[in-house]
């Protein structure tokens, strides 16, 4: 992290404020990053990076988890129409099995800035980590309701966890990945144990392990 370039932002920084600051200090496409599907007992960890414009109209541009899915599906909308460029990256629950949640987390997160075009040229990520790649960039606790661009990412991230769940729902049927997209719900933990985990689940992680 070039450390210089982000002593000036500080920690209660406003909603827009980081990205203005970086392009002030001569960074013309920071991008903000962040993860959807950490804690679900199955399917994929996704992660999206957006780069947004100096300008831009996305009126109750907020946390995702803030935001119903009807109002998500449609900054999805606008966000996709007006961002400079968008990446999303993936892990399956086989690799976040093999790694652990937290560094499969962190790779999405890479694939989603290295599929980037244009590329950023920094980072702000949400959480306490900054990514494995050489960028100047910083991490920002709950960057989701601090930053535009993360905010924006976590958007892209959960739409399209959230629409890879309702395709695994058709194929895996009898689980209400649909409904519940995955989380550890109660109906869903009944049916864990009633028909036992398929592929999607994450055998790594209590209330799936389990049942193996």
């Amino acid at each position: 992290m070039n450390a210089d370039l982000f002593a000036a932002l500080p920690a209660t920084a406003g909603f827009e404020l980081f990205e203005e600051r970086l392009r002030q200090s001569g960074c013309c496409l920071p991008a903000g990053v962040d993860e959807a599907g950490r804690g679900p007992l199955a399917g994929p960890v996704v992660a999206a990076a957006v780069i947004l414009p100096p300008r831009y109209d996305l009126a109750g541009l907020a946390d995702s988890k803030k935001l119903s899915a009807r109002r998500r599906e449609q900054l999805f909308g606008s966000i996709r129409q007006q961002a400079v460029a968008v990446g999303v990256g993936f892990c399956s629950a086989a690799e976040i099995d093999r790694h652990n949640i937290l560094q499969a987390s962190l790779l999405a997160m890479r694939q989603a800035v290295m599929r980037l075009h244009p590329a950023a040229d920094a980072l702000l990520v949400d959480g306490l980590q900054t990514l494995a790649l050489p960028l100047p960039q910083q991490a920002l606790v709950k960057g989701d309701a601090r930053c535009a661009s993360v905010a924006a990412a976590s958007i892209i991230a959960k739409v399209v966890r959230d629409r890879i769940m309702q395709v695994f729902d058709r194929r895996y049927p009898g689980y209400g990945f649909a409904r519940h997209k995955g989380y550890g719900s109660a109906e869903h933990r009944r049916r864990i144990a009633e028909l036992g985990p398929c592929p999607l689940h994450r055998a790594s992680f209590r209330g799936v392990r389990e049942y193996l």
